[in-house]
């Protein structure tokens, strides 16, 4: 039977960033439930929402499938983007979307990583002897079964037939940026991240990128809850697709698919 490793960094798995801002009230104010991937991205796009509209957001980020189901369970959310469509069809179909709002926005690409900024570059196929390179050593991987990039990661070493062997290897985490942070804390030599979380970093390496046919397509859907009350949720929806947004994610890495 395989074993299970579990890797936890000291900061908890749901991060929450406050952006203050003058006391608009209540209508000028939405909280928004975004993965985890996007924390740069959205740290960025809150602050030019409120620059431009004067209004103020209060972003969490977490895993999609940890946020969805606290949405599921009542929390006040008014936007959910999600990087997995799978747990925005799960707000779907429990009733928590607001009819008609859903739309996808971004692009990713799932990629392997390797501590430090020197690491060779490799091509990700059938060939590839993953086990070997890691030997003794964990894969950091997000949860396998419930977080986006662990479920793409899974489905593209299944689909090259790299998985069996590696099963065994594989560390895994809440969410994504923290098995981003086990590589480049160098508690785990190779980690299956998106291309965004490694972008920015001085300390960890893209060895290579996964193939396209090896999992599905990368993509995040937002939409606004049903049970969001704020009258700016829309009008933060249509901003997510705006130029300045358009610049913002295109600056962090992702593609645009509006």
């Amino acid at each position: 039977m395989p074993l299970s490793f579990s890797l936890r960094p000291a900061a908890t798995a749901l991060s929450v960033l406050c952006i203050t801002a003058p006391a608009y009230g209540l209508a000028d104010h939405l909280t928004v439930f975004a993965t985890s991937s996007l924390t740069d991205a959205g740290t960025a796009l809150a602050d030019a929402w409120e620059t431009e509209t004067g209004h103020n957001a209060t972003f969490s980020f977490a895993g999609s499938s940890a946020l969805s189901r606290q949405i599921q369970l009542g929390a006040p959310a008014d936007i959910f983007i999600s990087a997995s469509t799978d747990w925005m069809d799960a707000l779907d179909a429990s009733g928590d979307l607001r009819a008609g709002t859903r739309r996808d926005i971004l692009g990713n690409t799932l990629v392997l990583v390797a501590n430090g900024n020197e690491a060779a570059a490799l091509t990700i196929d059938e060939t590839l002897d993953l086990a070997g390179m890691l030997g003794n050593e964990r894969l950091a991987m997000a949860l396998v079964d419930a977080v986006p990039a662990g479920i793409y990661g899974k489905a593209a070493l299944t689909s090259l037939g790299l998985w069996e062997s590696v099963e065994p290897l594989v560390a895994q985490s809440d969410n994504v940026r923290s098995a981003f942070a086990f590589v480049a804390q160098n508690e785990a030599p190779l980690g299956i991240v998106y291309a965004t979380d490694a972008m920015a970093s001085d300390t960890v390496s893209i060895i290579g990128v996964f193939p396209e046919g090896s999992h599905d397509p990368i993509v995040y859907p937002a939409a606004i809850t049903a049970q969001s009350t704020s009258p700016v949720a829309a009008e933060f929806l249509e901003f997510l697709t705006s130029e300045t947004a358009r610049d913002i994610w295109e600056r962090y890495g992702f593609s645009v698919l509006e």
